[in-house]
């Protein structure tokens, strides 16, 4: 009997499962392993997120797909303040952290292999990931005019600050491709995660009238409270913008058993109703990022882009795999930038999600 072939079969090997051979090499320095590759979050949950969590931890019922009134409510609110989003015609949905909501946003927009699914030329891998497991064809282009004449394209990534790069995208060029995808009929989804982290440039989001035109018309903004909140962990994520796509998610996910758990729901909203621990987490970053950035290019690295965001994207004018040994025999462990697309062969991702003890060893391990 003829079998179908797996799923997995579309994908390529898992990013990271490639790291493994330089992880190694990086934990068996005598000194440990600095750790700055896949971004994971190090600093403590805030105090104030952990006791609605704890206060809400007796949920013997089945949550809303929808998210509460009161977390739909603080979505809303929070894209308004700082997206510079109105709230009246504004649709919200809290998801499983964002790579879910990336992963499979083609799928849940009907998107098939008759489609076009555009992505940025250096990118985050999900949003490739997410066309193949729908059967969709990827097309990496930064300009539009790249793409050519199609009327295949069904949904475009946008990125903004960029992962890994750090890239601000300005106003005009994300009106450009909001305008370019309507007179298609195509989404644009903007991944946001990093907009709270401008270092050098202003963020701006696909949902500010500048760039939308005060309609949410084809357009949602994916959010995630990972790194501005520390909650990789719980997988607290949302997507905001057109009523109606997020009407239609909502409807599929209802079936699919996409539930964000009653518990995080709840520290979900206090999150979001905090500031607070957001700019006291956002100032660690700032000082770790000056630090690394002092350390990387004092030894010769030099840093492209990275004027937003939770990365520094950098090269030494090689390989990127070879740049990726030579850290890892100074035990840090770094993201190789062929992870990301052909663009990034000679670059190399760190992440400024380490402990400040670790951070301040970096200058010391890159001279030694």
């Amino acid at each position: 009997m003829n079998r179908p072939a797996p799923v997995s079969a579309r994908l390529p090997e898992f990013t990271w499962d490639s790291l493994d051979a330089a992880a190694a090499l990086a934990a068996a320095h005598p000194e440990g392993l600095i750790n700055l590759s896949m971004g994971t979050p190090v600093d403590p949950v805030p105090p104030v997120i952990r006791a609605a969590l704890a206060d809400a931890s007796d949920a013997p019922g089945y949550p809303l797909t929808a998210g509460t009134p009161a977390l739909r409510d603080a979505i809303a609110a929070w894209v308004s303040r700082a997206c510079g989003a109105g709230v009246d015609g504004l649709g919200v949905l809290p998801t499983i952290g964002s790579k879910e909501l990336v992963a499979w946003l083609p799928t849940l927009l009907g998107v098939g292999p008759d489609d076009v699914v555009v992505v940025p030329s250096i990118a985050y891998p999900t949003y490739a990931d997410g066309a193949l497991l729908a059967g969709a064809t990827v097309a990496r282009a930064d300009s539009l005019t790249a793409v050519g004449p199609t009327s295949r394209v069904r949904l475009v990534w946008v990125n903004s600050p960029g992962n890994p790069t750090g890239r601000v995208l300005p106003p005009a060029h994300l009106r450009k491709v909001v305008d370019w995808a309507r007179e298609r009929g195509a989404v644009v989804a903007s991944d946001e995660c990093y907009l709270p982290l401008g270092w050098s440039a202003e963020t701006v989001s696909v949902l500010s009238p500048e760039v939308c035109g005060g309609s949410y018309e084809g357009v949602l903004a994916v959010h995630s409270l990972s790194k501005r909140s520390n909650l990789a962990g719980y997988r607290a994520g949302f997507v905001a913008g057109d009523p109606a796509l997020v009407a239609e998610l909502l409807k599929v996910r209802k079936h699919a058993g996409m539930i964000v758990p009653a518990p995080v729901q709840a520290a979900m909203v206090a999150a979001l109703a905090d500031e607070r621990h957001a700019d006291e987490q956002r100032e660690r970053y700032r000082a770790r990022r000056e630090a690394l950035y002092a350390a990387f290019t004092a030894a010769g690295f030099t840093v492209e882009h990275s004027e937003a965001g939770l990365y520094l994207w950098m090269t030494r004018g090689e390989d990127c795999w070879a740049t990726v040994d030579w850290l890892a025999r100074r035990g840090i462990l770094a993201a190789a930038g062929a992870f990301y697309g052909p663009g990034g062969g000679q670059h190399v991702r760190v992440a400024l999600t380490e402990s400040d003890e670790n951070v301040a060893a970096v200058a010391g391990r890159l001279t030694a």
